[in-house]
């Protein structure tokens, strides 16, 4: 069985081409997919890497603004192209374009600044909800299904995922209401880099943003002829966490309509402290 914490690792280890046009230019692998799609948050967090590998040091991700224009191939690798957009006192800005046969899959806009100070408040975390302890393993979850699906799901992922109420995997169980909570964590120990950890929450974050429209709907992810694409991304990153500890990510979804839904997710850490915030919009086809 592969290691599937190391393939992560692999695919944010881009290869600097030292091409120098208007772009700085990276390659890096894809990875396998049961569907043959590139995972999205997986070409988030390469874009991620190869904008950073741009700025300077002392300069942090703070903000990131993406469209998937293309479904990407997981059999072929990607090329990345960063653009110097603007580099200011305190923050950079750099657009980042990935490219297979020459034509973009995804085009992302990612702010970095450096550390200051200022005015400081954030949103509270739920404090009735379960511990991670106490709720059971994804690998625990998909090992009770026999979908094929399931069993990559439980093997290759990096990621463990423990829902509040339940997973939407098989089945939705519940009410049906727009909202869950996801705890999530890697699978071992991550470098210490902090570039990585927020890579990962960008990885991370994609996994299941768009689950409380399913949710709402009573629509799980085994139905036959249901069809989802992520559209497009934002992230904001409001404080530092590392990604192999536990982190609590709350969502909601204000609105489907249109073959369209929109969810929306904040990410808290065991202390309470907001990490993150996200939002994303899916096209969703529910077939007979």
């Amino acid at each position: 069985m592969s290691d599937p914490l190391a393939g992560f690792l692999t695919t944010l280890d881009l290869v600097d081409t030292g091409a120098r046009t208007d772009e700085d230019i990276f390659t890096g692998p894809s990875q396998w997919m049961p569907n043959g799609r590139v995972f999205g948050g997986q070409v988030l967090a390469q874009a991620l890497i190869a904008a950073t590998r741009t700025v300077d040091t002392d300069r942090a991700v703070h903000s990131l603004h993406g469209y998937f224009l293309r479904p990407g191939d997981a059999s072929a690798g990607i090329t990345f192209g960063v653009d110097r957009i603007h580099d200011g006192r305190s923050f950079s800005t750099r657009r980042t374009q990935a490219y297979q046969n020459g034509v973009p899959i995804l085009s992302v806009i990612m702010s970095f600044q450096t550390e200051d100070e200022g005015l400081e408040h954030q949103a509270k975390m739920p404090t009735d909800l379960p511990q991670p302890e106490d709720l059971p393993s994804a690998v625990e979850v998909l090992s009770t299904f026999s979908h094929p699906v399931a069993a990559v799901w439980a093997r290759e992922r990096a990621f463990d995922m423990r829902h509040i109420p339940s997973s939407v995997y098989m089945s939705v169980d519940g009410p049906r209401e727009a909202k869950q909570a996801v705890w999530i964590r890697a699978l071992g120990r991550l470098p210490d880099d902090p570039t990585v950890h927020r890579a990962a929450l960008a990885y991370a974050s994609d996994y299941s943003i768009l689950e409380p429209v399913m949710r709402r709907h009573g629509v799980a992810w085994a139905r036959p002829n249901f069809k989802m694409a992520s559209l497009d991304h934002a992230m904001w990153w409001h404080r530092f966490a590392r990604a192999d500890e536990w982190l609590l990510y709350v969502q909601d979804s204000p609105s489907a309509s249109g073959g369209r839904g929109l969810s929306r997710g904040t990410i808290f850490d065991r202390e309470g402290r907001l990490i993150a915030s996200v939002a994303q919009e899916g096209m969703i086809r529910v077939g007979d």
